[in-house]
């Protein structure tokens, strides 16, 4: 009878061990909000997914646009072709109705479009400024300049040649403009034409040791392959302004105006603002761009 009341004792106490287990593992049982991640956010998907944006090449060799079109894309579900050429040909392709949103850097040629009705929605973006840049020994001595038409001046007088883009680009015509309105003039075989972008002329004029007039954001960007110094920088007159702006569907009615309005939208967003004015810290020390909009 003893033997048999241990037996019970022991099956109870195997019970009651069963119980507790059972008891504990039901109280730490995880909540949803520990297992469960909070839902994300679907992509937007438009009825007109492809939009083109015609761009100056700066924005592209500077990288920037490798930061900004995943994120606008990834935000509203637009895919983007980006056509990077010169602010010239950028213009004409917003003028013939051939991109739907357009991001330059040559404000008297831009307003001929917002004028015309060409373009609508016309943004300030971001700006950063022209440089000179030129071999480390500096032969014309430009260095020792403190304006643009001093150093322009010193290359025209000295042996050394100057490297233009000859593309029509915003750089081209604001490199252009200041020769004329400095009323200097350099001799022809001095003065050598690349029509290429501003990252194939940085190159250029770094194998052919000689000066040209650049973006600061590209010039930073591909200063690692180049032996170029900056060799004038800070005159006022060397300010590069960017703009946005969409391309008016009312006179194409090819463009995808929902889109180009999504990107121009995107451009001028505070959150964007603040990737603009941070873009190249980090890698540069100094910021690439400085964010302007609702300026």
């Amino acid at each position: 009878m003893r033997k048999n009341l241990l037996t019970r004792l022991n099956f109870f106490a195997l019970f009651m061990i069963v119980i507790m287990v059972t008891l504990v593992g039901c109280g730490t049982t995880a909540t949803p909000s520990q297992t469960t991640p909070p839902p994300q956010a679907e992509t937007p998907k438009p009825e007109r997914p492809d939009i083109i944006l015609a761009t100056t090449t700066s924005t592209q060799d500077s990288g920037l646009l490798d930061v900004l079109v995943p994120d606008f894309e990834k935000k509203t579900g637009y895919k983007v072709k980006t056509i990077a050429v010169g602010t010239g040909a950028a213009l004409a392709m917003g003028e013939k109705g051939d991109a739907d949103v357009l991001l330059v850097h040559a404000p008297a040629s831009e307003k001929k479009l917002v004028d015309n009705k060409s373009a609508i929605n016309y943004q300030l973006v971001m700006h950063n400024d022209f440089i000179i840049v030129g071999p480390a020994a500096d032969p014309a001595k430009v260095k020792e300049t403190k304006t643009i038409a001093d150093a322009f001046k010193r290359i025209v007088d000295s042996s050394s040649i100057f490297v233009t883009r000859g593309d029509d680009s915003g750089t081209d015509k604001m490199e252009k403009g200041l020769w004329t309105k400095l009323n200097i003039k350099p001799a022809t075989d001095k003065y050598q034409s690349t029509g290429q972008g501003m990252g194939q002329t940085l190159t250029i004029t770094s194998e052919k040791a000689g000066y040209t007039l650049t973006d600061r954001a590209t010039y930073l960007a591909t200063k690692k392959n180049l032996q170029l110094d900056i060799v004038l920088e800070g005159d006022a007159s060397l300010l590069n302004i960017y703009h946005v702006m969409q391309v008016n569907a009312e006179k194409f009615p090819k463009v995808n105006a929902d889109g180009a309005k999504a990107f121009v939208d995107f451009m001028i967003d505070a959150e964007t603002q603040a990737t603009i004015g941070s873009f190249g810290k980090d890698k540069y020390g100094q910021a690439l761009f400085f964010a302007d909009a609702g300026k």
